[in-house]
């Protein structure tokens, strides 16, 4: 989603024992090593039609550094490809924020509360403001993540964004921002109920150990009990917060495959790295293109 790129630019360190520790970068040593020696992490399926084949990954928009190397699996898969389709490319992010409205601002309560998590987490006062409540709440969530050594800049997106630059590789958007920033934001009626929930999960301490169940069912292929995330993430205790999160995920799904389907349908052999809870449930991506026509066959984990 949009909030992993806005998060690389924005976040500066800070000597204060509270604060999420800055992500280690990896010596040359480190990184020749993981390189070497990166397991498959992560579902990836081949998806077939027209006579030629592309590959569909389910993305974790977090990580470790010794995540962001690509095993063997996917490895192959980004030989077999061209272009590389993700739910949004990072160059498309800048242009883009600068043409859209301000975001509205959160009411005066949530506000302060927002302002108060921030601090905790050691961002600059009055840094979040200008976003979108979304991306205020996922930013201080992603900072929670950072004690547990995960980063945004490790996430699986990031990495294959990375390796497609230096490549020359073409890189596609399945979204335009409006479109994921749309998504993203509850309604209304649903984002005072949304906002505080999230911010009790905060202060309560209760985000960290989800997430880090998400990356290790993430990184197993475990899909279902990816499927069954809403029981156990401590996320979806009330109407506006399932309806919220099915239109962030589920309903996003049918645009998501019918771009995947017109670019497959181009002639193109494209990895595409979607969020993999896009890959779970009723809608979920694998489902919706097999009744594209496409042949959908696990690649990791293999059945």
């Amino acid at each position: 989603m949009i909030r992993k790129f806005l998060l690389l630019a924005l976040f500066a360190g800070s000597a204060h024992a509270a604060c999420p520790p800055m992500p280690a970068q990896p010596s040359a040593d480190q990184a020749a090593t993981w390189a070497a020696k990166a397991p498959n992490r992560g579902p990836l399926w081949r998806i077939s039609r027209d006579g030629h084949s592309s590959f569909l990954f389910g993305s974790l928009h977090i990580g470790k550094p010794d995540w962001a190397y690509p095993g063997p699996a996917l490895q192959q898969a980004w030989k077999e490809t061209e272009v590389l389709a993700v739910e949004l490319d990072p160059a498309d992010i800048g242009p883009a924020l600068a043409t859209l409205p301000p975001a509205q601002p959160l009411p005066p309560a949530l506000a302060l509360r927002v302002e108060a998590q921030a601090a905790a987490a050691c961002l600059p006062p009055g840094l979040l403001a200008a976003f979108p409540a979304m991306l205020q709440i996922s930013t201080l969530m992603l900072m929670e993540a950072r004690r547990d050594g995960f980063d945004a800049g490790f996430g699986q997106d990031m990495m294959l964004v990375t390796m497609a630059r230096a490549e020359g590789r073409p890189v596609q958007s399945l979204e335009s921002v409006a479109e994921q920033l749309a998504a993203l934001e509850p309604t209304a009626a649903e984002l005072p109920e949304v906002v505080d929930s999230a911010l009790n999960q905060l202060q309560r301490g209760e985000v960290r150990a989800p997430l880090r169940k998400l990356a290790d069912v993430w990184a197993r292929g475990d899909m279902k009990t990816l499927g069954d995330y809403e029981r156990w993430c401590g996320c979806v205790s009330t109407a506006a917060e399932r309806a919220w999160l099915r239109r962030v995920n589920d309903d996003r799904n049918v645009h998501l495959a019918a771009r995947i389907a017109a670019l497959h349908g181009a002639g193109q052999r494209l990895l595409v790295a979607v969020g993999a809870l896009h890959m779970s449930g009723p809608q979920a991506l694998p489902r919706l293109l097999t009744q594209q026509g496409f042949t959908v066959e696990a690649v990791h984990p293999a059945k």
